[in-house]
């Protein structure tokens, strides 16, 4: 018999769509709220960075593309070495400015390490972090100030609450074709503002994001049901896609005013040869 129950719930849990999935709630981990305001340390994320410049490619359909079957050995090593390194930051005692491109460059390089440990997979909801769990995102993957970490605390715990600012979504990528672009460059202090404000464009004017049908239907990503509140509500995320749309998205939403459906590609945003020619 309990066999059979958790045959039924695994079954079940196969049959919820992607656009189900229910995103954790933004609840702050009080731990790291703390920050040094006077602090002038940086951070180097040139390791990161150049490995973004080596791998990441925008393939012809408009998605940014990260080339996991090219990495070699010693850029395996390198990508180790760079989050070794912010294993060692003593990231509480940063400032704001700094802390906000160390959490971003922490999450995409620790999702694409994951990705690489457990490849060739199709999708990063492959590599489970529990039974009926599907993707690595609770999986404790690395330790800052003794603290154990996993991609959920990094996003949801602290990126989300502490700063609140829903450009957040365009910067971590979850390493999916339907998620925002992985930038080609590394956040930092003085780019941070700028590219969150490329990565909401680059998002909102591609259809994975955004696009009114021939019904004049708004379909959107999940991302914005998923963490609607972080846009305050279907209004607000209404407005937050006309603020950065473009033509010929823009003309499309003037008289929108409700959103008719969701979709998202859990797809790896993997790099092959028919993306690219």
């Amino acid at each position: 018999m309990r066999q059979l129950i958790i045959c039924f719930a695994l079954f079940s849990a196969l049959l919820i769509p992607a656009h189900a999935v229910a995103a954790p709630d933004a609840k702050l981990w009080p731990r790291w709220s703390t920050h040094n305001s006077e602090s002038v340390d940086s951070v180097d994320h040139q390791r990161w960075d150049q490995l973004l410049q080596r791998y990441v490619v925008e393939a012809k359909d408009g998605i940014n593309r990260f080339g996991y079957h090219r990495v070699s050995s010693e850029d395996r090593q390198q990508l180790a070495d760079y989050l070794a390194s912010l294993a060692a930051t003593p990231v509480s005692q940063l400032s704001r400015e700094h802390q906000l491109p160390f959490w971003i460059n922490l999450y995409n390089a620790l999702t694409v390490q994951v990705i690489l440990k457990n490849y060739p997979v199709d999708s990063i909801r492959d590599i489970r972090s529990g039974f009926f769990s599907a993707g690595p995102w609770s999986l404790e993957l690395i330790s800052i100030e003794g603290e154990a970490l996993t991609l959920d605390d990094i996003e949801h715990r602290i990126l989300r609450p502490v700063w609140k600012d829903p450009r957040i979504h365009y910067a971590v990528n979850c390493a999916s074709l339907g998620c925002p672009n992985l930038q080609k460059q590394a956040f930092s202090a003085e780019n941070s503002d700028s590219l969150l404000d490329q990565g909401a464009r680059e998002f909102i004017n591609h259809p994975r994001a955004a696009r009114v049908d021939s019904d004049g239907d708004l379909q959107i990503s999940s991302i914005y049901d998923w963490f609607e509140d972080d846009f305050g509500n279907e209004a607000g995320v209404i407005a937050h896609l006309k603020q950065y749309a473009a033509q010929p998205l823009a003309d499309a939403l003037k008289n929108i005013d409700e959103v008719d459906g969701y979709h998202y590609d859990w797809a790896l945003n993997g790099l092959d040869e028919a993306a690219v020619n």
